[in-house]
């Protein structure tokens, strides 16, 4: 594929153009910001590419869909994408405007650079560059982009259901993915599952006067005993059964985590860290990390935090949790869990909330589709990949691939250090240049594997 790649190389400053007017476009689900913007610009770059999509409305944000006949019509290949972002507060901590697409030391930098603008598009400009070098693609492509990823896909489902033979492939690219600083690429076979609920307290009617802490609870209070009955001293989940259904690793899971290069010191260094927790290290870090599911305080709001004192008891508390889920937990089954323990501790005036859920999927890592990817990234970045059978993070493959039967692989332009859902979200642009060549590749090797 000499002459793609090097179609690809000599029109690297367009692509790089490209992203940057989609990364300058705000779309925050979770604000409701920009959504029809991205959708409008989406629907006019897939124009360039002969796609005329179908803008598929559900409850939330519209799913945009579009397809195009290839050489082996045989053979389907899906891409999976997402077209909103995070918010990007602590807006104080970005040194440049998350929405201004700067570029510094070959890096852009943008809220949505990585998670997901630079891997829609790396998949765009592949199919650009196919088209314009050797004409029609070489297998049917699906594309699948929705705007609801980043506040848990709780329309995807609706699609699913409502447009069965949309889903029907050979193999699903996913969103997402990363690659090691230096390093070889990551592909993912599969997530962890979520269930993002809050915890909700309130014992007045509007915050008071502190010296009524003397007789009135604090709410603040009330969810601080609760959570401290959830997690132990030596981070285990103390949720009444929270680990009954997990499953065990097999010895061919266990065994791939021994060929994982993760850099536990340049890590450290990294996210400024003394050291991981329990002072874990080697394998067992490693399946913490990628196999253990968790129960995480995302965000704790109460009272006052503006400057200086304000002598105030709050009337109300809200804590948000996510847990990460392992197979084969399931997030509705956790959430019962979750009311019930905290029942049984004299916590029923705390509230749950659920308020998104994933259940964790895993692709099979002998499928067609998968040992396809995996051959894939040598020729385009010199090294062979590392391979997860499981992402430490979560994405709707679940909702997708299940009940479908369908495998669903990660591969894409992220980096160990992209920063995503963070501040100074960023993209390294030969990492993105790299991805439109592998997704090429994988359109060329998967039509005729």
């Amino acid at each position: 594929m000499k002459q793609l790649y090097d179609y690809v190389d000599a029109h690297r400053d367009e692509y790089i153009a490209l992203l940057q007017k989609f990364c300058r476009q705000p779309s925050i689900s979770a604000q409701n910001v920009g959504i029809k913007e991205m959708v409008d610009l989406i629907v006019k770059e897939l124009a360039t590419i002969q796609i005329t999509p179908e803008i598929v409305e559900t409850s939330g944000n519209p799913i945009i869909y579009g397809e195009i006949k290839g050489k082996n019509e045989n053979r389907t290949l899906s891409f999976y994408n997402h077209y909103d972002v995070q918010p990007p507060e602590p807006l104080e901590e970005w040194k440049s405007d998350p929405f201004g697409a700067e570029i510094r030391d070959g890096k852009l930098y943008a809220r949505g650079a990585t998670d997901n603008k630079g891997s829609l598009l790396s998949r765009v400009c592949a199919i650009k560059a196919y088209q314009a070098v050797y004409g029609q693609l070489p297998l049917n492509i699906k594309l699948i982009y929705e705007g609801e990823e980043e506040v848990g896909s709780p329309h995807l489902s609706e699609f699913a259901h409502k447009y069965p033979d949309r889903l029907k492939t050979d193999g699903f690219a996913w969103e997402g993915g990363s690659k090691q600083l230096d390093g070889p690429l990551e592909v993912g076979l599969g997530v962890k599952g979520l269930l993002y609920i809050e915890l909700r307290c309130r014992t007045a009617v509007s915050d008071l006067h502190s010296s009524n802490a003397a007789i009135v609870k604090n709410p603040a209070w009330r969810l601080v005993h609760a959570l401290a009955t959830m997690k132990d001293a030596n981070d285990r989940v103390t949720i009444d059964g929270f680990y009954d259904s997990v499953k065990k690793p097999t010895d061919y899971e266990m065994d791939c985590l021994k060929t994982l290069n993760f850099r536990e010191d340049k890590t450290k260094e990294r996210l400024g860290l003394d050291g991981f927790i329990n002072d874990l290290t080697g394998v067992p870090l490693l399946e913490k990390l990628y196999y253990q599911p968790t129960a995480n305080i995302a965000g704790f709001k109460a009272g006052y935090l503006g400057d200086g004192a304000k002598t105030v008891m709050p009337g109300n508390a809200v804590v948000k949790m996510d847990l990460r889920l392992v197979p084969d937990q399931k997030p509705d089954e956790i959430l019962k869990l979750v009311r019930e323990h905290l029942d049984r501790r004299g916590f029923t005036d705390i509230e749950v909330v659920r308020l998104s859920g994933e259940p964790p999927f895993r692709a099979n890592p002998e499928c067609l589709f998968a040992q396809t990817v995996i051959k894939c990234v040598e020729p385009v970045y010199g090294m062979k990949p590392e391979v997860f059978i499981s992402s430490s993070g979560t994405t709707a493959m679940y909702q997708f691939c299940h009940d479908a039967g369908l495998d669903a692989v990660m591969f894409g332009a992220g980096n160990e250090a992209s920063n995503i859902h963070a501040p100074n979200e960023n993209i390294i642009l030969e990492d993105y240049i790299n991805a439109i060549k592998m997704a090429a590749t994988v359109m060329e090797e998967f039509a005729k594997a």
